[in-house]
C-alpha cells in the first residue's frame, strides 16, 4: 500500500492537525517508546516529502512517528523543504520582475531611440560669401557640416541669388548622382539677402563626404558645395 493523501473538509483538517500536534508534543517530550533502530537519512527525507514509494505498512513509519530523534529530524526536513519552495518562488518572482524591467527598459530605450531619430534639429548653412560656380565645379566654401538627423535646414543663399523656388539636394557627387535627401522651398528675403528653409532627412545617411546642391527651379542653375555628414 502506498501513501495517498485524500481531500477532506476544513473541519476534518483542523481536527487532524490538532491530533497530529498533540502526538507530536508527546513524542518530542519523550513520552512514547519507539521500537526498532532509527531508519536512515534517506528514508526520513522520503517520508518528509511524502514520497509515493513508501508503503504505509513499512514498520519504519511507526518508529519515526514515535521516536523523538526521528520526529525532530522530520520537522527539520519539512522546514527545509518549505524554505526551499519559498526560495524557488522568490527566485521565480525575481526573475519575472527582472524580465518585466528588461522589457520596460528595452521599450523605453527603443522609444528614446525613435524620439532621437525623429527629432528635428535646426541647422543653418551660410553661403552668403561662397562662390557661385555652376555645374561640376564645387563652390569655394571651405566646409559645410550637418548631422545625420532630421534637419530643419535654413540656407542663406550666395550673393546675387535670384528669388523663387529652389530644390535643395544632398548628393554623393558634384554631378548630382546618388541623391540621399532633398527638399523644396521658396526664397524669403531678409534685407538684401535671400534664404530658404526646408526639411532634409539625413537620419539614415552614413557619416562621410557628400555635396549640398541648390537649384533654382526656374532656370535650373545648380550649385554644389562640399558637405560633411557627421
Amino acid at each position: 500500500m502506498r501513501l495517498s493523501w485524500r481531500r477532506s473538509s476544513d473541519a476534518e483538517d483542523r481536527f487532524e492537525q490538532w491530533i497530529a500536534e498533540q502526538h507530536q508534543r508527546r513524542v518530542l517530550a519523550g513520552e512514547t517508546n519507539p521500537s526498532r533502530p532509527c531508519p536512515d537519512e534517506k528514508f526520513l527525507q522520503d517520508l518528509a516529502r511524502r514520497s509515493p514509494n513508501i508503503s504505509l505498512s513499512d514498520p519504519r513509519i511507526d518508529h519515526a512517528a514515535t521516536c523523538r530523534a526521528c520526529m525532530s529530524r522530520l520537522l527539520a526536513l519539512r522546514q527545509e523543504q518549505r524554505s526551499g519552495r519559498q526560495k524557488v518562488i522568490a527566485a521565480a518572482a525575481a526573475s519575472c520582475a527582472l524580465l518585466v524591467v528588461a522589457v520596460l527598459v528595452g521599450r523605453y530605450a527603443s522609444q528614446g531611440r525613435q524620439t532621437t531619430e525623429n527629432a528635428v534639429i535646426s541647422q543653418t548653412v551660410d553661403l552668403w560669401d561662397a562662390g557661385t560656380v555652376r555645374g561640376e565645379q564645387p563652390g569655394q566654401l571651405q566646409s559645410v557640416s550637418l548631422p545625420a538627423a532630421h534637419i530643419d535646414l535654413t540656407i542663406l543663399l550666395p550673393r546675387h541669388s535670384a528669388p523663387g523656388q529652389y530644390l535643395v539636394a544632398i548628393t554623393r557627387d558634384q554631378n548630382g548622382n546618388g541623391v540621399v535627401a532633398e527638399g523644396h522651398a521658396p526664397t524669403e528675403a531678409i534685407g538684401e539677402k535671400q534664404q530658404i528653409t526646408t526639411i532634409i532627412d539625413l537620419s539614415k545617411a552614413q557619416a562621410g563626404q557628400y555635396f549640398l546642391s541648390t537649384t533654382h527651379e526656374q532656370d535650373q542653375a545648380a550649385y554644389y558645395y562640399p558637405l560633411q555628414v557627421r
